[in-house]
């Protein structure tokens, strides 16, 4: 009955187009039915009876002109127009479509003169990937028809998918025969699947036997998605399906409406065409009439009554009356109003302005069909429900489609609602609006199912792809120390920056700690409390000594030569601030130059005494009595002078190239950066260290001199320029860790082994002259 709908569609169409001045004046249209009885042979032999004029198709014999046939609407099905098509086109004849939605029918090579009212299935593939991807449904199953509709359809949705990273769990044909055993077969697919949702695309009829067998299994908890060939389709709408297939959704094709269709289908009367044998047939199994009078029919025991051709159809309650869901019948209307905008256009050429060579017109008298393909190609109108209609250069109509949904209904049947539009927009390409709200799900929380292979990866988690599956079944992996990812499902972990560390949640990257040898540290209090208890001691001995300045002690030690090794001692004391605290540019610029010249004085200054008290020892013989004339005190001022001058050339050479300057250092651990300061020009650096241990290396040849005192002072100089390598253990803070320690015990010894006999002597005198 809907195929009939279809057909007196196009004839109410043609009728209201006949009617109308303003759309093809002086012209009426005509038409020729033809019933393709579902059969391929039956479908090519009507198109090629129509256009090689083997019938008479004019309703009117007064007809003349041009053939009769310009343009054929139909075939409904994929398989039939490709077969018509691949004729039909090599003559240009214009075939508008209103059903078949192959996407390989959009091929313009192939098919030059095809058409279609209603979306390729390209377009419904994508719609389709829409929802799936609206509701996260990643991992689902597909069932297809075993014909040109359902592999194309099948093609173009393994492609989309894999292009928006899904997956198909299973894929199955749904087979013409109606073996039990193959039904078994795809139902024990789908059950043994994780997949929740199963896409089908294929016809009604093929669908009903996998339907009838997953009530017989009893099969609950899937989500269908049914193709716009049978979501809308009431075969299904039974109570005996709603526990199965309540909640599905589906892809329809644009619901319109047709004012003054229903009065035309109820006003049809077999007396109006009595040579119409469909009209005929059609109104015997309506009524369960017949128009023989000779033999009375029977249907079953029942005799037939005869029909009058009289019967009222606006009492029936069918399908073909119905109009209040008008898709197929609705592309009807379009395609035979698409022909007739075409023709309106063709006639309206001004001579000397066509669109064919030399400028010229079609001429109606001597119409070819390509020239009607070129009109029908640029076709561009707007219907009465306000649907805009034209073609892109493959043929194909604006995609849009209406997202149905399965309801249960108050008698325990199914209804079909509306719930959603996909709509293909040239700026925003494929655009889905849905009312969540209005969606029933056929499950025990009422909520969409998840279908998933896996679950998503949370941030802070990587997808690790399980061997020999597809890319939708993973593991999660954490990130690893320094990577991070801050998005659901990543598929790769990112590197922090340099100067950032992943979180404890590996989700995003914050700042390293930056570590240095601070005030609050144990070892900065502690370096710090020496630093000063050590200057203090300095000074205090400096006051002692100054006190006892005119003693033969202190005059014997050579009083100059030991207030300034005080004062370099003391500021060699200072200079340990220098290394705590953090980086600065002058800081490093400062502590290892003000060492360097502050212990050269140092080392100097002892070097100079230990070099007079050698050459008192050595006057002392007759044959060296002249010795001491070469250590006055001028030349002993000036030989610390230019000992001390020597580094601080080397100092400022070192500054002025290639400064030290604050580094951060991540080489120790990764997560952490250690501030120091860089030597910058490594060989400054060394000449500085090296002079430090010439120096030290001169005092060495002489202590097999009657000096015992400084060996232990020796022994602690010698650590200071092996510090570089020492200091991996103290990595965390700096290497500079140990050269403090060096540099303090170095200094602590020599107050120790220098000055302390000589101030415990005073102090002793000074009880002894006060008991």
């Amino acid at each position: 009955m809907e195929s009939f709908q279809h057909a007196q569609t196009m004839a109410f169409a043609i009728d209201e187009i006949n009617k109308n001045p303003n759309l093809l004046p002086n012209i009426s249209l005509g038409y020729h039915l033809y019933d393709n009885c579902v059969m391929l042979g039956m479908a090519f032999r009507a198109a090629i009876s129509l256009v090689s004029e083997t019938e008479n198709s004019s309703t009117n014999p007064n007809c003349t002109g041009p053939p009769p046939v310009i343009g054929i609407v139909g075939d409904p099905s994929s398989t039939p127009s490709i077969a018509i098509s691949s004729v039909l086109g090599l003559f240009r004849v214009p075939i508008v479509s209103h059903y078949a939605t192959c996407s390989c029918l959009s091929d313009r090579k192939k098919y030059p003169s095809f058409f279609r009212t209603i979306p390729s299935d390209a377009f419904q593939v994508r719609a389709m990937i829409q929802i799936l991807k609206h509701f996260g449904w990643t991992w689902v199953g597909l069932l297809y028809s075993d014909d040109d509709y359902g592999i194309y359809a099948a093609q173009s949705f393994h492609q989309e998918m894999q292009l928006s990273g899904h997956c198909v769990a299973f894929s199955e044909i749904l087979p013409y025969d109606t073996n039990p055993r193959n039904i078994q077969h795809i139902t024990g697919v789908i059950q043994a699947s994780t997949a929740r949702v199963v896409v089908v695309f294929s016809p009604s009829s093929l669908v009903i036997p996998l339907m009838e067998e997953v009530v017989l299994q009893n099969m609950t908890g899937r989500q269908w998605i049914a193709s716009e060939s049978w979501a809308t389709s009431p075969v299904f709408h039974t109570p005996r399906f709603l526990p199965f297939l309540g909640g599905t959704l589906g892809i329809a094709i644009r619901r319109g409406e047709i004012e003054g269709l229903r009065d035309f289908l109820s006003h049809l009367r077999p007396t109006s065409d009595p040579r119409n044998t469909m009209l005929k047939i059609f109104w015997e199994n309506m009524f369960g009439c017949s128009f023989k009078t000779g033999d009375k029919e029977t249907d079953g025991e029942q005799v037939k009554r005869v029909c009058t051709g009289q019967e009222d159809l606006s009492t029936t309650n069918t399908p073909y009356t119905d109009v209040s869901e008008l898709r197929a019948a609705y592309n009807v209307y379009k395609a035979v109003y698409a022909l007739a905008h075409a023709l309106h256009d063709l006639m309206k050429c001004e001579a000397g302005r066509g669109p064919f060579s030399g400028y010229k017109c079609a001429n109606i008298t001597n119409l070819k069909p390509w020239q009607l393909v070129h009109y029908l190609q640029k076709v561009n109108f707007t219907t009465g429900f306000g649907d805009h209609v034209s073609f892109d250069k493959n043929g194909d109509a604006l995609a849009i489609y209406d997202v149905m949904n399965w309801k249960p209904n108050s008698d325990g049947a199914i209804r079909i609602y509306t719930v959603g539009v996909v709509n293909e927009r040239l700026e925003t390409g494929m655009v889905l609006t849905l009312d969540e709200d209005a969606i029933y799900w056929n499950f025990e929380r009422k909520k969409p199912p998840r279908s998933v292979c896996s679950e998503s990866c949370p941030p802070g988690t990587r997808q690790a792809t399980r061997k020999g599956l597809s890319v939708c079944c993973f593991d999660c992996l954490p990130c690893g120390d320094g990577e991070i990812s801050n998005a659901t499902d990543a598929v790769e972990c990112m590197v922090c920056p340099d100067e950032f560390w992943s979180s404890p949640n590996k989700d995003q990257c914050v700042p390293k700690e930056v570590e240095f040898l601070s005030y609050e540290d144990p070892l900065g209090i502690s370096l710090t409390t020496a630093s000063l208890l050590g200057t203090c001691s300095c000074v205090l001995v400096m006051v002692i000594f100054a006190h006892h300045r005119n003693t033969p002690i202190v005059r014997a030690n050579n009083s100059e030569l030991s207030f300034l090794l005080l004062l370099s001692l003391k500021l060699c004391f200072l200079c340990v601030l220098l290394f705590i605290g953090r980086p600065q540019i002058w800081t490093c610029q400062l502590r290892h130059a003000v060492f360097g010249i502050s212990f050269v004085l140092c080392i100097s200054s002892i070097l100079v005494k230990t070099m007079v008290v050698i050459a008192v020892f050595k006057s002392s013989r007759p044959e060296e009595k002249g010795a001491m004339k070469w250590f006055g005190a001028a030349q002993q001022r000036c030989t610390v002078l230019v000992l001390t001058a020597i580094q601080v050339v080397i100092c400022a050479i070192w500054l002025s190239t290639a400064s030290p300057i604050p580094h951060k250092n991540n080489l120790y651990i990764r997560s952490i950066i250690v501030f120091e300061c860089a030597v910058g020009s490594v060989a400054g650096f060394s000449m500085l260290l090296g002079y430090i241990g010439l120096l030290a290396a001169g005092l060495g040849k002489k202590k097999k001199q009657p000096l015992a005192e400084l060996r232990n002072i020796l022994k602690k100089k010698r650590s200071c320029p092996c510090t570089g390598q020492s200091g991996n253990e103290e990595a965390r803070k700096g290497i500079h860790r140990t050269s403090l320690k060096a540099i303090a015990e170095s200094i602590a010894t020599a107050i120790k082994g220098h000055h302390k006999p000589k101030t415990i002597k005073f102090l002793k005198a000074r009880e002894k002259a006060h008991p």
